[in-house]
């Protein structure tokens, strides 16, 4: 009878002793060291020995006469264990040290997948931290999944919400060394959406064998929420992946990898474990690890059917399909994991467990952190076990396991009661496979639909018929007044400017630009736009996101004075990347047949060019806009060195300005002959589609205001006077064409009207059929006097010197709780690219155990607890707080979920330098439960507001909003959860402009917004 030794400890190790005791050609087993549930076996002994002592070991095992050894965890398989026992003659299921590095550099994985064409996110690995940071900012996706390269015990993958984020996981790992010698090299990819399955297989070195998918849960609590945990459960077959994926699975991924490992020069002998991403673009490698998975082995090998021992002997012989593993496809197994209090954080060790179900044929309990003290059953570890369960019905399996894990007894113990729960909602519909499935959650485009119907009932006009949601759109133009009309359309998108837009998580302005450039269009005809229909496409619908755009839309639609009638949301997984999305717009306007607009033919020598101001860039240039950014080394958060009060960013996405109002009733009056949008081609491309054959315009730059984003960009980037005057407005968003006796008439209404306007040129005839049409004088000096009111410091081609800065405000934050608020202040600040005006030098907490102390600690922040249980009064503790903040020279407060009130004292003390953020858009919902207030008050939209704080509860002057849509069936939960994502937006936005002394509260309680 043969004799095996387990190497390992966890529910994966009893799992395998489990089946392999099965086996009749077994007769001992030995477990190194065990738990309290191996020790319990049938043929299982569990042995005290120094796995890393390989002489020792093998001199054991020889002693032993042990014929298989079968490793469980990585590290052991990562130093060689594999190696040296092979080498001595002792037969070793698991790969060798340098086919382990699959799993031990998760940077060689990475090359080796992308030398052998194996699918897998795009990805950089670093070792220098700046380097890495950079990547983070400017890479071509969203590059916010940072790995430790090496092995972490699981916990080295950090997947980042921000970029802020993903910069300071770069900055733990890199810079204060969070996982050691793992943590020297970090890799940087590309953030995957899609389900998470696992695919493990079992490989001789040349054939493989596919066991069944299973699917992990990796998150502590149900809906896969809370922190990343070692699994807390798993269930297996996984739907997801149908037969003929799982072969593609075996092809493109399993029998490619070992075929590669074995081309260069490391055959794969063991279990090769995939943990996958199933994207619109199929299946890609997540990561790889060497071994059996744990807690998917626990509910993989109750469906085997036959000798799981003979199969690992005839993989370690080469002979794999000598021995090929059978499944039982009659069966679900469904693995719940029980865990004590506080994992995966500190916990407690030696509690009692004082009761565990009994087990029936079809039920298991797998032990992990156990041990018996004194023959009593306590835990020893934070996972503590696994109750499985296997049914011909995954419903009866995931009830029954959820039962059993609720009759494990010991002081703390938790689990979840999701696992496979999104498996029998898809079984619900009957299929494996649903559009949802796929990508497209229809449920949320029809949730959006209801959230645009207020949105748009509010662009109503006249000649509007019925609502949006039907397959067209009605419009009555009799209704509208018109008798005898002609239609007028137009369709443009916003181009470019959306990736700005997305890089800045602004997205309600590109909404106005698009109905912009639509409407402004059709204005060339004198038509009034009536309706408007816009186009929204992206890869993943983002709810809060998409309804942001729209009512940007809607707002343009009011400026313009059009309906919006309808319009398109496209879900098209694969065709765009997370985070992005496209729009078009289509307007349809209406002129009278009598209107003759425009009156090209009548246009003559002497003509005036009336130049009508521009907002701004409006959408034209952005790919050149982009890229001269990038050349100054100015980020979008930095502050805009126009001379505004605003940030870069914020500048860029000035909205297009939308002129129907304002200029219809001239442009029908008879004294415009024509007009010209300047949109793409700029002042050259778009004055010579108004003008009759053989005549030009001259201009004169020194006659309008051009603004200093223009000078700003050309400066930077180095463009030719021509390529300025063919790619942007330069200040001049609209050109009319008047006779001289009607000009002045034209400016009057114009002014009226509120529209800044110049004389900017003369109609001339075109000096021989080679002429220029357009020709501008004094075009590179008035760019170099608009250039003067840029920032100095700018100019350079990068932000200012830090010698030129002021010292960094220093910042206290005061926290009772987990401070997720406080995570995203030091992720900002500490980003070397934000090149922060603000230092978090002081955390302080009301409460010793509060996770946020954690956090600072971690990034390298001082901490204090200051307990308000030990004073009398809330003043005496308010005076110790402030006592706290101004010995560490604290001069801005932030309060980052702090639950105390402060006295009126404290506030009058740190009046102008204290900022709060609130869950609603002040002044509305003040106080608590502002979520439930918004839910039961039935407005559409809320969000955060962070302020300055005064006396009187959430009355201070608003430094920054972000608006967060209430959607179809949101409760408090969800939208806490969203509010709290805009809150990691606005506060380090707010702090930032405090900080910088950009926002300065005056004594009269008003904020005064400079530049400086």
């Amino acid at each position: 009878m043969s004799k095996v030794l387990i190497v390992g400890c966890g529910g994966r190790e009893h799992a395998l002793a489990w089946a392999i005791k099965n086996s009749t050609r077994v007769g001992s087993i030995f477990v190194a060291p065990g738990n309290a549930g191996t020790d319990k076996l049938k043929k299982c002994t569990n042995i005290s020995l120094n796995i890393s002592d390989h002489e020792e070991l093998i001199r054991w095992c020889k002693e032993e006469e042990i014929d298989l050894v079968v490793v469980g965890p990585e590290v052991p398989l990562a130093e060689g264990l594999s190696d040296v026992l092979m080498q001595a003659g002792i037969p070793c299921f698991g790969p060798s040290a340098k086919a382990a590095m699959l799993e031990s550099s998760k940077s060689f994985a990475k090359s080796f997948m992308e030398r052998h064409g194996i699918p897998t996110a795009r990805w950089r690995s670093f070792t220098d931290c700046d380097e890495a940071v950079a990547h983070i900012c400017s890479a071509p996706y969203e590059a916010l999944v940072v790995k430790a390269s090496g092995l972490a015990a699981g916990k080295g993958v950090i997947v980042a919400r921000t970029k802020d984020e993903a910069c300071g996981a770069v900055r733990e790992i890199l810079q204060k060394r969070v996982f050691g010698k793992a943590g020297e090299t970090v890799v940087i990819e590309e953030l995957l959406e899609g389900e998470e399955v696992s695919c493990l297989a079992f490989s001789d070195s040349r054939s493989i064998c596919m066991m069944p998918p299973a699917q992990d849960h990796k998150r502590l609590l149900d809906a896969n929420l809370g922190p990343n945990t070692g699994g807390m459960g798993a269930y297996c077959p996984c739907s997801l992946v149908s037969d003929a994926e799982l072969k593609r699975i075996a092809r493109d991924v399993m029998q490619k990898t070992v075929d590669g490992m074995r081309s260069e020069g490391a055959p794969y002998v063991g279990v090769l474990y995939a943990g996958l991403m199933l994207t619109a673009d199929g299946a890609k490698v997540l990561e790889f690890n060497c071994r059996f998975g744990d807690p998917e082995t626990q509910v993989i090998l109750p469906l085997l059917k036959n000798d799981l021992y003979m199969t690992l002997r005839a993989c370690v012989a080469q002979k794999l399909p000598s021995a090929l593993p059978v499944w039982d496809h009659t069966l679900s197994a469904v693995g719940v994991v029980v865990v004590v209090n506080g994992y995966p954080g500190s916990y407690k060790k030696g509690i009692p467990i004082t009761d565990l179900p009994a087990t029936a044929s079809n039920t298991c309990i797998f032990h992990a952190g156990t041990s018996l003290v004194d023959g009593c059953l306590v835990t020893s570890g934070g996972r503590v076990l696994a109750v499985v369960t296997t049914s011909t019905s995954l419903s009866s399996a995931s009830k029954t396991a959820n039962w059993m894990a609720g009759e494990v007894k010991f002081q703390g113990a938790f689990f979840r009661r999701d696992i496979s729960a999104k498996a029998l909602q898809r079984s619900a519909t009957g299929s494996k496979m649903s559009y949802k499935s796929c990508g497209v959650d229809i449920g949320a485009g029809d949730a959006l639909v209801e959230g645009i119907k207020p949105l748009s009932l509010a662009t109503a006009r006249a000649g509007c018929v019925g609502s949006i949601g039907g397959f067209a759109g009605l419009f009555d133009l009799a209704a509208a007044g018109y008798s005898d009309a002609l239609l007028v359309s137009g369709t443009d998108g916003v181009g470019t400017k959306l990736k700005v837009a997305q890089d800045c998580g602004i997205h309600t302005s590109v909404g106005i630009d698009l109905v912009a450039m639509c409407v402004n269009d059709v204005l060339a005809s004198a038509a009034e736009p009536l309706f408007f229909l816009d186009y929204f496409a992206c890869g993943a619908l983002d709810g809060s996101v998409t309804l942001e755009v729209i009512s940007g839309v809607t707002r343009g639609c009011q400026l313009a004075g059009c309906a919006l009638l309808g319009g398109e949301t496209a879900e098209m997984p694969g065709m765009y990347r997370a985070g992005e999305y496209d729009l078009a717009g289509f307007a349809v306007g209406a002129v009278e047949r009598r209107q003759n607009f425009p009156q090209i033919a009548d246009i003559s020598e002497g003509d005036v060019v009336i130049g009508v101001a521009s907002s701004g860039l409006h959408s034209n240039g952005f790919s050149m806009v982009r890229t001269i950014v990038e050349m100054s080394h100015l980020s979008y958060s930095d502050a805009s060195p126009f001379g505004t009060s605003c940030t870069l960013g914020d500048d860029l996405l000035t909205p297009t300005k939308i002129y129907s109002k304002s200029l219809l009733p001239v442009l029908r009056s008879g004294r415009v002959r024509a007009y010209a949008h300047i949109t793409g081609g700029g002042l050259l491309g778009n004055i010579p589609r108004i003008l009759p054959q053989g005549f030009a315009v001259l201009l004169n730059a020194s006659l309008w205001q051009i603004p200093p984003v223009f000078a700003w960009l050309q400066h930077i980037g180095e463009v030719g006077e021509e390529e300025m005057l063919k790619t942007f407005n330069l200040g001049v968003g609209v050109v009319l064409i008047s006779s001289a006796l009607h000009a002045d008439s034209v400016f009057a209404h114009l002014a009226q009207q509120g529209e800044a306007a110049w004389r900017i040129g003369t109609v001339v005839l075109q000096q021989g059929d080679a002429g220029s049409v357009v020709q501008v004088a004094n075009l590179g000096e008035s760019l170099r006097k608009s250039l003067q009111l840029c920032d100095v410091a700018s100019l350079n081609g990068g932000p200012r010197a830090k010698s030129q800065q002021r010292p960094r405000t220093k910042v206290g934050v005061l926290i009772s709780g987990t401070g997720t608020n406080l995570q995203a202040l030091i992720d900002h600040t500490q980003a070397p690219s934000n090149n922060s005006a603000a230092a978090i030098s002081l955390v302080i907490s009301n409460v010793e155990s509060a996770p946020g102390l954690d956090r600072a600690k971690k990034a390298g922040i001082s901490t204090l607890v200051i307990s308000h249980k030990g004073f009398k009064s809330r003043l005496e503790f308010d005076v110790a707080v402030d006592r706290a903040l101004r010995a560490a020279g604290v001069e801005l407060v932030c309060l980052a979920g702090f639950m105390r009130i402060l006295t009126g004292d404290f506030v009058r003390k740190w009046h102008g330098h204290l900022i709060n953020v609130h869950p609603s858009l002040l002044p509305s919902f003040k106080g608590m439960n502002a979520h439930q207030l918004a839910l039961d008050a039935g407005v559409r939209l809320t969000g955060c507001s962070v302020h300055f704080v005064e006396e009187e509860v959430d009355a201070g002057a608003i430094i920054v909003q972000e608006a967060v849509p209430i959607l179809h069936g949101d409760d408090v939960e969800k939208l806490s959860e969203r509010v709290k994502t805009a809150e990691h937006v606005a506060f380090p936005r707010a702090l930032e402009l405090v900080a910088s002394r950009r926002a300065v509260l005056h004594d009269d309680g008003k904020i005064h917004w400079s530049n400086s």
